[in-house]
């Protein structure tokens, strides 16, 4: 192959191969750093976060999320120190070298002072999970939450030797968000830690389904923030087979800790805070927000005055006003349009009014009306009456035939009533009713 063709390969197969020998010397570190463990999941990188910057994440009920890379994954635990059950999460993490978060509450905390000092001492990041973990958070008083809050805070913080040791992170018990709950955090510079997806393991359901879930839930995001329960016994029996698959699926563990003055903020682009930033791939599901215009000049008008659109003389195309106030901004003047003005009408006050229409157009000529005929079963019944008197002699007022006598018999053998109609010249015709009789 000659150099030429070499040439536009060369770079990119160079990248790659420093690529995985990259990723080969991390690895090795990894297992280098958890001794007797040499297949070890560890934990890939530590991303440090500004809690003002970003108060509040997880996608389940917030926009943002962490800033991870694809197939990442932050591990977070709940509810405890439960001593039992909490003590057999962070061996099991111990022996795969994995750092995770834990949320506990204040009760808690006193109950078991020596798991949260466990918990540090580890080399995990601890925040707190409100004093007595409220099902109803989100429906207590504004006063009653900030309660619940700062109490979780001071229990947590009375088991520790170095309350530097608390990070600034809160997730709210049972994920009930409330909007005086995050305003009380965000004026202390707390983060609120919400969740990208879950395991169930708060739920009656095996260890096999916990396990199950959490797989399928992070392959269905690509990375993300897990939420678990360390006071289970189905999240010890389903953790180790997690961390194994996690493992085996090329998922990498990052640890979350919080900013200090020492220790600045990972730099991450606002996109990256997303869980799925958009691409030119793929197509935006919703519009971009309408931004907020700042005007240069605020003394300008926000909408077109009348005196704007100038007159419709045609030999003053544009009014003179609207180009001296462009000419202040440092704006040229348009040129004259190319089509014609339409000229304007010599009388100012005149008003466009529509010709009257004639009175002839209303009117209908007698020969036009058309003879209005009977329906065919009126015609059918007249055919069968005689002509009176009146009508053969061609009178122009016909008198009505006299009727035919009606009989018939009710349901019960009446005779219907028998009307004779009269007729009379020049009058009106005379009805008798016949009275019923019977047979």
């Amino acid at each position: 192959m000659s150099g030429s063709r070499w040439a536009g390969v060369w770079p990119s197969s160079l990248t790659v191969l420093c690529l995985g020998v990259l990723a080969l010397h991390a690895g090795r570190a990894t297992a280098e750093t958890c001794p007797g463990h040499p297949d070890a999941l560890g934990t890939s990188r530590t991303l440090v976060v500004d809690p003002r910057e970003h108060p509040r994440i997880g996608t389940m009920q917030y926009r943002e999320t962490l800033p991870l890379r694809d197939h990442e994954v932050v591990l977070t635990f709940d509810d405890g120190p439960l001593p039992k059950n909490s003590s057999q999460v962070l061996q099991i993490l111990a022996d795969q070298c994995v750092k995770a978060t834990f949320f506990i509450i204040g009760q808690q905390a006193r109950a078991n002072p020596d798991g949260v000092r466990k918990y540090v001492a580890e080399g995990h990041t601890i925040g707190t999970h409100t004093q007595n973990h409220p099902l109803a958070f989100q429906r207590m008083p504004a006063d009653r939450i900030k309660q619940e809050i700062d109490q979780g805070i001071e229990s947590t913080k009375a088991t520790l030797s170095d309350p530097a040791a608390l990070a600034p992170f809160f997730r709210m018990p049972g994920l009930n968000r409330s909007d005086a709950a995050e305003d009380h955090l965000a004026s202390l510079g707390i983060q609120v830690w919400s969740a990208d997806f879950l395991a169930d393991d708060w739920r009656r359901i095996p260890a096999s389904r916990v396990y199950e879930l959490a797989i399928k839930r992070l392959e269905a995001k690509g990375k993300g923030i897990l939420l678990l329960h360390d006071i289970q016994a189905r999240t010890v029996a389903a953790l180790p087979w997690i961390l194994h698959e996690l493992k085996a699926r090329g998922y990498r563990i990052v640890h979350v800790v919080p900013a200090t003055p020492a220790q600045p903020a990972t730099p991450a682009g606002p996109e990256q805070w997303q869980l799925h930033p958009p691409s030119e791939n793929v197509a935006i599901s919703h519009w971009p927000r309408i931004p907020t215009f700042i005007y240069a000049h605020p003394e300008a008008d926000a909408a077109p005055a009348p005196p704007d659109f100038g007159t419709l003389d045609a030999s003053l195309p544009l009014s003179a006003e609207p180009i001296a106030r462009a000419r202040r901004h440092g704006v040229p003047p348009p040129e004259p349009a190319s089509w014609p003005y339409p000229a304007a009408s010599s009388t100012q006050d005149s008003v466009v009014s529509l010709p009257v229409p004639a009175a002839t157009v209303f009117s209908i000529p007698e020969t036009a009306r058309a003879t209005l005929q009977p329906f065919p079963f009126l015609r059918r019944h007249a055919d069968d009456q005689p002509a009176t008197t009146a009508e053969v002699k061609g009178d122009a007022t016909p008198v009505p035939a006299p009727r035919r006598q009606v009989r018939g018999r009710f349901a019960h053998g009446r005779h219907l009533p028998q009307r004779r109609v009269h007729a009379e010249a020049g009058g009106r015709p005379t009805v008798r009713i016949a009275t019923l009789r019977r047979r």
